[in-house]
């Protein structure tokens, strides 16, 4: 939660609180200790808080080894006190109730808090023990609260999650039930309500959630002028007692008669740009109110909230432009002469680890077939955008060119450089060579990108570790004698070639090179599956998670298997397409899984 939140807690909780350092020098007040103590607050800070305070019955003061606040600072552990007198400003003696808890930093006292009420008004016994305990747990539960509150807004939770634990928060400390009424934006004036929580009997709440009347143009409901004022509305038994005059207003008047509530604040969910819904908070019992901290506070808590659901719809709103634009460059994959690919692309789970992973393969002027695997640096809507820009960019470098595909990453980390603003990507682009029919042999460069695999029709896998050079973008690279080297190899009949990013195998909880070790094992047991299987199953045994994650594969046909043979079933023939392709293959577009819907 924001430091400036945490001071409004501070300057107003109903309790006189001040921090000392480790000397027991007085370091910062709240205005209620001001007013407790009588005392400004630069006649407090930097003055010795024993003793400025501390005070027997007599006036005199009390001995240091005698200060229970004191053994804080020297033990390290919390302390509270009830039979203790602060001297005020005025001169007279103020009994008070205190806890003071240790600050650490690092693992080191740092100095201490001290939380204290006045406890004039409490002389006997029974009264002093009754007291003691009501106030130790009313400080207890309102420091939970906040504490607990304070996490809830910075998680990275889901909204709904997020407003169901907050309203849950909020009972019974500060009500006996809370309820949050949220707008539909896919649905003008549409409203839900996404959360009731009560401290007991989950079933007295079944039923007062889901969708509920649209906003009226005109109301009485506190709802509404909630929403629409953007301010706190507080009701008292007379407000609740008025009949509702429309159907919104019946549905909020329906939580007090199922719930109870003798007075109740409703506080708008908002920022400055719009108001997203309305948090309402009752208290039950008869002659119960609400003071004007309580409300403050909650308002702001309610801004909090409000805050936190625009940034997450901020961020789905980028993960949509981002995922629409990748699915954009998803083309579909060119089939030939009995070659087959197959391609998978997976979402980050995160709306803000949008990235920049693609794939790509296209046939060359001389009819030869590509495959690239890529991955832009960044994870947010502008690392897309580049992506986008590299992959065009390495289309339009690479298709009517017949040279050796170090060169054409040397032009393209050329563009990258000195036409672009794009940061650092890895890339593997390779050409898929040989006669009409087969053999095939790959041809490939690697800047910096995990290294494709070949899997045989045995079962055999092993990494393709050649070709490897440079990221792409490293202006530096050229002039320090770096480049890409090609690399070749050959593709035996019915062989799979993987090429993938670095999502598949690299995680926050796992290395790459475990991750490694795990794609190789299962890809050597999919191996007999068709590659449409074989991609599904190896998602599914492999579960990646976090980063976006893309796939491209190849299958070769059989030995002996060439253009004239009967073709394996396959998608829409493409004219244009086979236009392009060599002269007697066959060249279809096959359309391209994205695993972020269902298959």
């Amino acid at each position: 939660m924001e430091f400036g939140f945490m001071r409004t807690v501070f300057d107003s909780l109903g309790a006189g609180v001040f921090v000392v350092d480790t000397t027991g020098l007085l370091t910062a007040c709240n205005p209620r200790a001001q007013e407790l103590l009588a005392l400004p607050q630069e006649q407090m800070l930097g003055h010795d808080m024993h003793d400025l305070l501390h005070r027997r019955r007599d006036g005199g003061r009390v001995p240091r080894d005698e200060c229970g606040l004191l053994t804080v600072l020297d033990g390290g552990r919390p302390a509270e006190g009830s039979e203790d007198l602060f001297l005020r400003g005025d001169g007279s003696l103020l009994p008070v109730i205190w806890a003071a808890t240790p600050l650490r930093h690092e693992g080191r006292v740092e100095g201490a808090v001290v939380v204290f009420h006045d406890f004039s008004l409490h002389r006997d016994a029974a009264e002093q023990t009754g007291a003691h305990l009501a106030a130790l747990e009313g400080l207890t539960a309102r420091l939970t609260m906040v504490a607990e509150v304070s996490t809830v807004l910075i998680s990275a939770l889901e909204t709904p999650e997020m407003l169901n634990r907050l309203a849950g928060l909020l009972v019974p400390d500060l009500g006996d039930w809370a309820a949050i009424d949220v707008r539909t934006p896919k649905q003008p004036g549409g409203m839900e309500r996404v959360a009731v929580r009560t401290p007991g009997d989950h079933g007295a709440v079944e039923g007062l959630t889901g969708p509920l009347p649209a906003l009226p143009e005109s109301t009485r409901s506190a709802v509404v002028q909630a929403l629409r004022g953007g301010e706190p509305v507080v009701l008292d038994a007379e407000r609740l007692a008025q009949e509702p005059d429309s159907p919104l207003a019946s549905a909020h008047r329906e939580l007090f008669e199922r719930l109870g509530g003798a007075c109740a604040v409703v506080v708008p969910l908002h920022t400055r740009r719009q108001v997203f819904g309305a948090l309402t908070v009752a208290r039950a019992a008869s002659g119960s109110s609400y003071s004007d901290a309580e409300v403050f506070v909650l308002a702001d808590i309610a801004r909090r909230a409000g805050l936190v659901m625009e940034a997450a719809e901020l961020f789905e709103q980028q993960r949509h432009v981002a995922e629409t634009m990748q699915r954009q460059l998803l083309t579909p994959l060119p089939q030939v002469d009995h070659l087959t690919l197959a391609a998978r692309y997976r979402p980050a789970e995160s709306a803000a680890e949008i990235g920049g992973d693609w794939y790509d393969s296209f046939l060359l002027g001389d009819g030869v077939l590509t495959m690239v695997i890529g991955d832009v640096v960044g994870h947010d809507l502008k690392a897309a955008a580049h992506m986008a820009e590299v992959r065009n960019m390495l289309r339009a470098l690479a298709w009517d060119r017949t040279e050796p595909p170090s060169l054409i990453m040397r032009r393209l980390d050329e563009a990258m450089t000195h036409t672009s603003d794009a940061p650092m990507a890895t890339c593997v682009f390779a050409r898929i060579e040989g006669p009409e029919g087969g053999p095939w042999e790959l041809h490939w460069v690697n800047a910096g990108h995990p290294p494709p695999l070949l899997i045989t029709a045995d079962g055999h896998t092993r990494f393709l570790e050649d070709g490897h050079g440079p990221l792409l973008g490293l202006s530096s690279a050229l002039h320090l004698g770096l480049g890409w080297p090609d690399a070749r190899a050959a593709l035996p009949p019915r062989s799979t070639l993987l090429l993938y990013t670095d999502g598949l195998v690299e995680s926050r909880t796992r290395d790459i090179e475990a991750g490694l070790a795990t794609l190789r094992r299962h890809a050597a047991d999919l191996v007999d599956r068709d590659i449409e299987d074989f991609l599904d199953e190896l998602l599914a045994r492999i579960d990646p998670s976090g980063d976006d994650v893309a796939l491209l594969v190849l299958r070769t046909p059989p030995a002996g298997c060439g253009a004239g043979d009967e073709a394996p079933p396959q998608h829409a023939h493409s004219p244009a397409a086979a236009n392009r392709g060599a002269p007697g293959s066959r060249v279809e577009d096959t359309p391209v899984r994205d695993t972020s819907e269902p298959a």
